[in-house]
């Protein structure tokens, strides 16, 4: 794949998924990522980097966002407080299947306190690699934005 080509990733975490973070930006070699933080596993808060992930994808400078935190639940939430974003807790494959496929979902929310690392591996990989089926979809992902 060239440079030109690459999916451009935003990815972000708090301490609970600063190492998941970190394995999965080692798995991304593929990918442009841009690492939004935190860089170590002291205790932070969860907003100060879903923010930065989400304005990125947001503003369109990132193709995708990676949030991973404890439940995925913070992430979640404060990165759909942006008017063009989707984000969506996944804990398995298939709902990260379904989030493209029907919610065209654009932010992939990690739990890492529930699922394995090799989990989370194969879940950013169906998510980046799944398509919007758009369709009857599309009318109801239209009617998400306040």
């Amino acid at each position: 794949m060239s440079t030109a080509n690459k999916l451009k990733l935003a990815i972000g975490a708090d301490h609970a998924g600063f190492e998941y973070k970190e394995i999965l930006k080692e798995f991304l070699i593929h990918y442009e990522v841009k690492d939004f933080g935190t860089y170590s596993t002291d205790s932070v808060d969860y907003p100060d980097f879903a923010h930065p992930v989400a304005s990125a994808v947001e503003n369109k400078e990132f193709d995708f966002g990676i949030l991973v935190c404890g439940s995925a639940q913070g992430v979640s939430i404060t990165a759909n407080k942006h008017q063009g974003i989707r984000a969506a807790v996944c804990w398995l494959t298939e709902i990260a299947s379904l989030a493209r496929q029907h919610n065209n979902a654009n932010v992939i929310c990690i739990p890492a306190r529930f699922v394995t690392t090799e989990l989370a591996k194969e879940m950013v990989t169906t998510f980046l690699e799944t398509p919007f089926e758009g369709g009857r979809h599309e009318n109801r992902v239209n009617k998400i934005s306040c």
